[in-house]
């Protein structure tokens, strides 16, 4: 139990750390310009988002955040659809 009581911080940190990245474009425009163009929009709606959490003092009951944690999802599953149509269309 104890063990469990003293590594909690650093799960909460690791946490916190990992949902301030925000959704990296690494789709290429040449390939796929409406992929890419749909990792620019979540990008910038991730943006607003953080943003949004400023304005409001971080007091969003969690929903902003859990925001931003599906909007990078959208970011791997966009860069996943690419490299599908990269493999499939040799």
């Amino acid at each position: 139990m104890k063990l469990v009581l003293c590594s909690l911080p650093l799960v909460l940190a690791a946490s916190v750390a990992l949902a301030g990245q925000q959704p990296v474009e690494n789709v290429s425009s040449k390939k796929h310009p409406n992929i890419a163009a749909a990792q620019r929009l979540s990008e910038e709606a991730y943006k607003k988002v953080s943003a949004a959490q400023q304005a409001n003092e971080w007091d969003m009951d969690g929903h902003a955040a859990k925001a931003k944690d599906l909007l990078d999802q959208v970011n791997h599953e966009l860069k996943a659809a690419a490299e599908a149509a990269n493999k499939n269309h040799k």
